[in-house]
C-alpha cells in the first residue's frame, strides 16, 4: 500500500491519495494525521513557528512498512538548520505508532515563499 500526502503551495489544503486497495496495513488517514501532528513539533528556530504551518513540508509518503519519506524545504537557500530540522523530524516521528524509518529529503523546487504558510503562521508573523 502506498499513500501520499501532498501540500499544494499557496493553499491551505492537503490532498491525500491511496493508489491501492486496503490490505489491512496499519497505514491509515489517522497515521498520516499523526505524522503531520508530530511534524508540528519541529520548529524553525529563527521564526519560532513549526515547519508544517510555515509550509516547509512539501510532501509526505508512508510506505507499507511504515517508512516515511518527507520532502521539505527551508525559508532560505543558505539556511544552515537543515540537519537540525531532520534530526527533529526523526526524533518526533520515533514516537508515532507504526512509523519505521524516517527519510527526510531537502528539496529546492518549488522555492519556498511566504504564501505557502498557513493563515495562522501568517497572522503570527504579521503577514496578511
Amino acid at each position: 500500500m502506498h499513500e501520499e500526502i501532498a501540500v499544494d503551495p499557496g493553499s491551505d489544503t492537503v490532498e491525500t491519495t491511496d493508489d491501492t486497495t486496503d490490505d489491512g496495513d496499519d497505514t491509515s488517514p489517522d497515521a498520516r494525521e499523526a505524522v503531520f501532528e508530530a511534524l508540528k513539533n519541529v520548529f524553525d528556530p529563527e521564526l519560532g513557528l513549526n515547519i508544517v504551518d510555515l509550509g516547509l513540508v512539501y510532501d509526505v509518503q508512508i510506505d507499507d512498512q511504515g517508512g516515511v519519506d518527507i520532502q521539505y524545504s527551508l525559508t532560505t537557500m543558505g539556511c544552515p538548520i537543515g540537519p537540525m530540522i531532520e534530526d527533529q523530524m526523526r526524533s518526533f516521528l520515533r514516537g508515532v505508532p507504526g512509523v519505521g524509518e524516517v527519510r527526510p529529503e531537502f528539496v529546492i523546487r518549488p522555492p519556498w515563499t511566504p504564501e505557502m504558510m498557513s493563515d495562522e503562521a501568517k497572522a503570527a508573523l504579521g503577514i496578511f
